[in-house]
């Protein structure tokens, strides 16, 4: 076995701990939380801990990562961007559609993979979107995780097919 091996395999045993697990769920969430994109990070959590598992860890990691992109743009950036667009009559006219058709809005665009997770959450900071209709629309990530996941832990049982 090389030595990348043997650092490979330390490394999926130390995340298989639960230390690891909550390290795992931690890191999700600022990588959510810094806009990065997160398939990769939950194709890997799918070679860890299987499709199911690793579902779990990154929903939980990404629900984290939502709701602190989500505050944190309320808090510090709602009032600037709110003036910056009042310059843009249709910009408001959208936003007003947004603030009625918001939990449609928020699964429709959580269910596609054209929209980045990241922005999206702080687009929704930034809209009028009601906090019920971002947190009920983030089970319509579900879909979306459990297909990276399934990938990863298909690629973790394709890479151990020649132990068997």
């Amino acid at each position: 076995m090389s030595f990348l091996e043997k650092l490979l395999q330390s490394q999926v045993e130390y995340f298989s701990t639960p230390l690891g697990v909550l390290v795992f769920i931690i890191f999700y969430m600022f990588w959510v939380t810094f806009l990065l994109p997160g398939s990769w990070i939950s194709m890997f959590a799918g070679f860890l801990y299987g499709s199911v598992l690793g579902s779990l860890f990154v929903f939980i990691g990404a629900v984290l990562g939502a709701t602190l992109t989500f505050y944190s743009g309320r808090i510090f950036l709602k009032d600037w961007t709110q003036k910056y667009l009042s310059n843009f009559p249709k910009i408001k006219v959208m936003e007003k559609a947004m603030s009625n058709e918001g939990l449609k809005l928020v699964i429709l665009t959580r269910l596609s993979p054209a929209f980045p997770f990241g922005l999206l959450n702080l687009s929704y900071a930034l809209s009028n979107i009601k906090l019920r209709d971002f947190f009920i629309g983030l089970v319509a990530i579900l879909p979306g995780t459990f297909l990276y996941c399934s990938l990863g832990a298909f690629a973790g049982e394709v890479s151990r097919f020649d132990e068997i």
